[in-house]
């Protein structure tokens, strides 16, 4: 199946060096310059996956990424940026972007972010499943409904990025289990390159803050010196 990809760049070369390459594993690719042509054809549907620039003529990535994730289907976003501080880069993630490559990037690793997080949509579930069975893990007060995609603290509902409940879900998975950030990065994210280690760190520290107590002193996803990251065994 051909998948159906939006790019939203002003810059023309490249715009069309990005279409290029996505036609070369498969997609058909439309290019928007700006804000109002991006919604102009996101809300026409069918797409798969949005790239989507930070920084446009006439409004921001940040706030198209929010009204595409108003909109309602899922769709991943793939933001593109020139900018590359942690600040930046959490705000965008926080906004409902999956992914995130800063500019100047090498179009292997884009085709791999894209690839991955191809992979990681052909995962989710569909809607039903043909046993008819809900899959819902707890752990302690942590209870995450795989199929609806959400999670909630002792009743409460806990409103997480797509990314962040994808490590969740994997950690919650895999009790005990110690991952360094390579293998995070490799199980949750589909890429392992060099350097990423702090995509990590950044989402295990926002990921914290909604769903402990205390993220200074963690419950759930504890910190393994020298090793990595593992959810407590403990709230089985």
């Amino acid at each position: 199946m051909r998948r159906k990809v939006l790019i939203v760049e002003d810059e023309p070369d490249i715009a069309h060096l990005v279409q290029t390459h996505l036609n070369d594993i498969g997609c058909d690719a439309d290019i928007a310059g700006n804000g109002a042509a991006a919604m102009n054809l996101f809300n026409k549907g069918g797409y798969h996956l949005v790239v989507l620039d930070l920084m446009l003529p006439d409004t921001d990535g940040l706030t198209l990424c929010r009204n595409m994730r108003a909109a309602g289907d899922y769709v991943a976003i793939l933001m593109l940026t020139a900018k590359s501080t942690e600040l930046d880069r959490v705000v965008g993630l926080e906004m409902g972007a999956d992914d995130y490559l800063t500019k100047p990037f090498s179009v292997p690793e884009l085709l791999a972010r894209i690839k991955a997080l191809f992979r990681r949509m052909e995962a989710l579930p569909s809607g039903g499943t043909t046993s008819g069975k809900q899959e819902i893990i707890e752990r302690g007060g942590l209870s995450l409904d795989v199929d609806k995609r959400s999670v909630k603290i002792d009743g409460k509902p806990v409103e997480l990025t797509a990314k962040e409940f994808d490590l969740l879900l994997y950690f919650a998975r895999n009790p005990g289990r110690v991952f360094s950030r390579i293998q995070l990065l490799d199980k949750v994210w589909g890429y392992n390159h060099d350097g990423y280690e702090h995509t990590v760190n950044s989402h295990i520290n926002r990921l914290r803050s909604k769903i402990e107590a205390d993220p200074a002193a963690p419950h759930y996803v504890l910190t393994v010196w020298g090793v990595g990251y593992k959810f407590s065994e403990e709230q089985e």
